[in-house]
């Protein structure tokens, strides 16, 4: 999510490789995955990353490969971002960041096309992948003209008497016209209708055939400011279609995601690639002498040592040199680093710095939710 990301770990990166050795892992599970994506230019690895997951479910499923478009999310999502934040009078955020609830939602919600249905990633703005450093700004821009009159106060989350006058009355009339214009100039037009391998579809009509059921998703997340064995909605500002997700502790959540692989599903997570830890070439772990806590979590969370700024696919478990275990994770970044996309974050990194994971509830124990 946060642009600046992929520079600050390939600098992380050379830095670590001329202090450390270089691990060597053996494979103890791998799961069918697609292709290796590239959100490049754009905060999108929510959409990358959860598209990725549910093709690997398709796979699962039907055993039928896909290609998912992840510019058609961008279109749909960015226009219910804008038209959220119009409902909230400007008091919300308008973000590229989002979750995986939001694919799923989009998908619901409108449907998805192949990646060949729209125009490639970059295309449009003559870049050969997904590239936001204007568009984005300048749909922020257009985005907020339509609550505030002399642009987004800085403090805007809070109404003061100074503030009021820069309030439009109403919203600025033909706004939805305006905003999707601006989207549809950047990432293309979603397709009323397209053909593939032979058949038309809507995206409606192709959504429902892949095989996919939106109602068996689920999020899990473990924090101890909310009670366990409860719904609640993540405090993040990505988290802004304000989807809850089921509060566990953090040993049983690292137990539900072992026994997801263990039982075939792959598993999409959320979480921190930002923190205090080893990353070198694609290897993530904490440093010596760090124990990944329920404690430790809550404070890293409250003190924002800890955020929500990425997602990936999990989908394996491997062990380094030491039997220590890790797990084989699908990034959004290409096909970067030596194992060409592909990293191995350690079983302790993951229970310290998850935010949430995205699964199948078929893979959950049964009665294990208590609704």
């Amino acid at each position: 999510m946060k642009r600046f990301l992929t520079i600050a770990c390939m600098m992380l990166f050379a830095v670590a490789a001329s202090a450390q050795e270089t691990k060597t892992f053996t494979t103890v599970k791998e799961l069918p995955i697609t292709s290796v994506k590239n959100q490049f230019r754009s905060g999108t690895c929510w959409n990358y990353g959860t598209l990725g997951y549910l093709e690997s479910e398709i796979l699962r499923k039907t055993g039928k490969t896909y290609d998912l478009c992840e510019m058609f999310v961008v279109n749909k999502d960015y226009m219910d971002n804008a038209t959220h934040y119009v409902r909230m009078h400007g008091f919300s955020q308008i973000s590229e960041g989002g979750s995986c609830d939001d694919v799923v939602e989009v998908i619901r919600r409108y449907g998805i096309c192949p990646e060949e249905a729209m125009p490639a990633p970059g295309s449009l703005t003559g870049d050969s992948l997904a590239n936001f450093r204007v568009f984005f700004p300048e749909l922020e821009r257009e985005v907020s003209s339509i609550v505030w009159s002399e642009g987004k106060p800085e403090l805007n989350r809070f109404t003061t008497e100074e503030q009021a006058p820069l309030r439009n009355k109403t919203p600025k009339p033909g706004w939805q016209e305006n905003v999707q214009a601006v989207i549809d100039k950047y990432v293309g037009a979603c397709p009323d209708s397209f053909v593939y391998e032979g058949k038309t579809y809507t995206p409606k009509t192709f959504a429902e055939s892949l095989g996919l059921d939106l109602n068996e998703y689920v999020s899990l997340t473990s924090f101890t400011h909310h009670p366990f064995n409860e719904w609640f909605v993540i405090e993040s500002p990505y988290k802004w279609r304000l989807k809850p997700s089921y509060n566990i502790p953090i040993e049983k959540l690292m137990n539900v995601l072992d026994k997801a692989l263990d039982a075939g599903y792959t598993v999409a997570w959320g979480g921190d690639v930002s923190g205090d830890f080893y990353r070198k070439e694609c290897v993530a772990y904490l440093p010596d002498g760090v124990v990944p806590t329920q404690e430790l979590r809550q404070e890293q969370w409250d003190n924002w040592t800890f955020t929500y700024d990425h997602v990936m696919l999990i989908y394996g478990k491997a062990v380094d040199e030491q039997g220590k275990p890790y797990y084989l994770v699908k990034n959004t970044w290409g096909k970067s680093g030596p194992y060409q996309g592909i990293w191995y974050m350690s079983r302790d990194y993951i229970a310290l710095n998850t935010t949430y994971i995205f699964l199948n509830r078929k893979a959950l124990p049964k009665r294990f939710i208590h609704r």
